[in-house]
């Protein structure tokens, strides 16, 4: 069952430091949702607040209608997973393993491994295309193989809700490509609830179908790429002039940066 998630007046931070103020924030059940907005602006702080990683200063979280910071964490942990930016793996663990380990929220203290974790382990591998992974470490395996093995993990735990703090990242375009879409096929056949922070502007209107933009810690502006990525957005946001153009390709929003060097110099094919 698809599940709501709400942030209301939400302020979070480190030490004395404050990131996020006053977060009014709805995330549409069902659908797929990047986060936007300039280094240090408070995207992976929202995302560590919503998993309740983070308790909040004020306000809250809601995940249909309750509070997550006040969630047992292993019920929270079977109706939302998360996939943190650099995630670490024990030295020398294997990727079936490893994938494995998204079934422990399923688990009470007496309870063996069942057939129905067996099939949540294959169903997870079969969809990320590492089952041919399943004997090798972890460690072994290239940027590409390894994110998609941390995003089969997360499949396994069978949340309807699914954050990732960055997963493109320190990929070339190619495995960026080919997360997105993964994680697009997920929504399409799960329904899954897939709320990531993503740095490149164009990926996000592309593939996402609801944008958010932070800006110093506060919620610019949220709603379809089309809405949401514009000139005037890019420029308060990004600090950079830019022109929005139709992507010939997808038919979404496309952000063409205006550097200083914007005119004249050498053409293609010169």
């Amino acid at each position: 069952m698809t599940q709501s998630l709400v942030t209301e007046d939400l302020a979070a931070g480190y030490g004395s430091r404050a990131v996020l103020h006053g977060i009014d924030l709805t995330v549409p059940p069902g659908r797929i949702t990047a986060i936007v907005g300039a280094n240090a602006c408070g995207k992976s702080t929202l995302l560590r607040a919503m998993s309740r990683l983070l308790p909040p200063r004020a306000g809250r979280v809601l995940l249909d209608g309750k509070e997550v910071h006040r969630m047992p964490a292993r019920a929270l942990a079977r109706q939302l997973g998360l996939l943190p930016q650099a995630p670490l793996a024990p030295e020398g663990i294997t990727v079936a393993d490893l994938i494995g380990r998204g079934r422990h929220p399923h688990h009470g203290p007496f309870q063996r491994w069942s057939r129905e974790d067996d099939a949540a382990v294959a169903a997870a591998m079969e969809a990320t295309q590492t089952v041919d992974l399943a004997e090798r470490a972890v460690d072994e395996l290239s940027g590409g193989q390894r994110q998609r093995v941390w995003i089969a993990m997360a499949l396994a735990q069978e949340t309807d809700v699914l954050l990732l703090d960055e997963p493109t990242t320190f990929l070339d375009v190619a495995h960026q490509v080919e997360v997105l879409d993964l994680l697009v096929d997920l929504n399409a056949a799960r329904g899954t609830t897939v709320v990531m922070v993503l740095h490149d502007l164009n990926l996000a209107a592309r593939y996402a179908h609801h944008l958010v933009a932070l800006a110093a810690g506060r919620l610019h502006s949220a709603g379809p790429p089309a809405a949401v990525l514009t000139e005037e957005m890019v420029a308060h946001v990004f600090g950079l002039s830019a022109r929005i153009i139709r992507d010939p390709v997808a038919g979404t929003p496309l952000m063409l940066p205006i550097g200083r060097h914007r005119s004249g110099g050498a053409g293609w094919g010169s």
